[in-house]
């Protein structure tokens, strides 16, 4: 792994860096010890024009009393730095704090949904014309597109009289699910998986972390991301996963006391989970046979496309799970 370029940043010289290991997007740097700042090199998939959103968000809810890391303008002023390459580097405020990456407990999934709804509510009023846009990163029949082409493309693919049965369950299940494509829109993260959330020593929910993905999104969809995350112990590497009703409970009790929601955002959310865990099921199907986007983990499966078919499975029953218990989740929403 390269060095940070810690040039651009004069109050960040001599100090010991570490590379932070596990990140699937931006290469990061941990800078001084104890950690005070951050330095990641953007992945391409962004716009460095996103560090304008950040620093309009941040600021709006750090105005708001809400902890966040904050972009550290480099010494000219900029919000990030342009190496030769071309490649653009940012430093931002460390928030010391613990990293989950599966959740097990249910009084930390209600500092989840507490965190997430101090989030909405402080950038409920926010007005901002996003630079950095990525329309189609939930726009589900997109992804059902891409599913049904990469059927076509990859027939000769050693894969694929596995991923094709799969596939057609999957593309069945959304052609059978019936919601709003086109709620109302607000500010989002875009991103609530559990281990993009920062959390205490003591469990509290700290802060949001991982702010590239930012933009508008109806709100079933932004919780329903979350809940895919939240309420599945087993993670993404595993065929068969559970939607834990003691999870969701306990994240959308929390999140409902703190931003009470009408009777008619109520009755959209459980659409918003169903339609996620089939969105990225489709997602992991197609780059089965594509094996050009998602990372894999040799010590899981043999190949990318191996490992993206264990995720569309566990996605693909992750959606069964939360379907088949539907009801329940009415009710836990209507308390």
């Amino acid at each position: 792994m390269r060095t940070a370029p810690t040039f651009p940043w004069k109050t960040l010289h001599d100090q010991p860096q570490r590379p932070l290991e596990g990140g699937l997007i931006n290469e990061t740097f941990l800078i001084g010890d104890p950690p005070r700042a951050v330095i990641q090199r953007l992945n391409t998939i962004f716009s460095p024009e996103v560090h304008h959103d950040i620093e309009a968000v941040t600021a709006h809810v750090a105005a708001k009393g809400l902890v966040t890391p904050r972009l550290i303008p480099t010494d000219d002023g900029a919000l990030w730095h342009q190496d030769d390459e071309g490649a653009a580097w940012r430093a931002l405020t460390y928030v010391e704090g613990l990293t989950v990456h599966k959740l097990h407990d249910p009084a930390l999934a209600a500092a989840a949904g507490a965190l997430v709804a101090r989030w909405h509510e402080a950038t409920a009023d926010l007005h901002h014309s996003f630079r950095s846009r990525r329309p189609l990163a939930h726009w589900t029949p997109h992804h059902m597109q891409v599913l049904e082409q990469a059927l076509h493309d990859h027939r000769d693919h050693r894969l694929f009289a596995q991923v094709e049965p799969l596939a057609q369950s999957i593309l069945s299940a959304w052609s059978a699910w019936s919601g709003p494509l086109d709620s109302p829109a607000r500010v989002s993260h875009g991103d609530l998986k559990i281990s993009n959330l920062r959390f205490s020593a003591a469990g509290e929910g700290l802060c949001l972390l991982d702010l590239d993905t930012m933009g508008e999104l109806p709100l079933e969809v932004e919780l329903g991301d979350a809940w895919r995350s939240w309420c599945n112990p087993a993670a993404e590497d595993v065929t068969d996963a559970t939607f834990d009703l003691g999870l969701f409970a306990a994240s959308a009790t929390a999140y409902l006391q703190a931003r009470p929601l009408t009777a008619e955002e109520r009755e959209r959310l459980p659409l918003g989970i169903t339609r996620i865990c089939l969105e990225l099921s489709a997602r992991f199907c197609a780059d089965a046979l594509n094996e050009r986007y998602f990372g894999w983990n040799p010590a899981v499966a043999p190949t990318r496309g191996d490992h993206n078919l264990l995720r569309a499975r566990g996605q693909r029953s992750l959606a069964a799970s939360a379907q088949a218990q539907t009801s329940e989740i009415v009710k836990i929403l209507s308390r």
